[in-house]
């Protein structure tokens, strides 16, 4: 992974992700119903569960690979735990939880590049928390305290833990072949996701 003559005119590993995931972003985004009219309660909880069957299985995946680059706090930014604390405010039991069906169609996290890319898309995700806890707040009354804990996982320390994250990015010593394969792994996760959530039902 060490590049022996890193080219410095070369993107940095946050621009090239930045590029090569945009598009596939903004797609996502305006599927998720999170903004629908008519987006009630019942959808809301099957949106959760569908994204806990994706949480779950990448984040074990991430952890079992063994192969996240040293520096990455994964107790602190694992967002599985806030999601079954959600399922369980909304209802749900262990049984319950046990049976929902899990993605099984993940990226291949046989590389730490492949490992950034995903963590990138999981840890952007945490963004637009606070614009989606209000608006959930105001259409469904749900909060931290009743089934909204995932919308703003970090909470106030959503910002210092993003700008933590991409210095960890920075950190990186990938060459170009590695980002090329960051960038993959990012766009696998993003396709995976998506392919998910329309499988659930739950998007637009």
């Amino acid at each position: 992974m060490q590049s022996q003559a890193p080219d410095l005119g070369a993107p940095s590993l946050l621009e090239a992700l930045r590029a090569g995931t945009g598009l596939l972003h903004v797609a996502l985004e305006k599927r998720l119903p999170f903004f629908a009219q008519d987006l009630d309660a019942d959808w809301y909880r099957r949106l959760l569960q569908a994204y806990y069957g994706f949480y779950a299985p990448i984040e074990a995946a991430l952890h079992d690979s063994g192969l996240i680059a040293a520096g990455y706090d994964a107790v602190l930014r694992v967002k599985t735990p806030t999601l079954l604390r959600d399922l369980h405010a909304l209802g749900l039991n262990d049984l319950a939880i046990s049976a929902l069906p899990r993605c099984t169609e993940l990226p291949i996290f046989d590389a730490p590049a492949a490992c950034l890319g995903a963590l990138y898309v999981l840890e952007g995700a945490t963004l637009g928390g606070q614009l989606l806890r209000r608006e959930m707040a105001q259409r469904l009354g749900i909060d931290a305290s009743n089934g909204g804990a995932f919308l703003n996982v970090y909470g106030a320390e959503t910002g210092r833990r993003w700008k933590d994250f991409l210095d960890y990015l920075g950190r990186q010593p990938l060459d170009a072949h590695a980002k090329q394969r960051a960038v993959a792994a990012a766009c696998s996760t993003f396709n995976g996701f998506e392919r998910w959530l329309a499988s659930q039902e739950v998007l637009l």
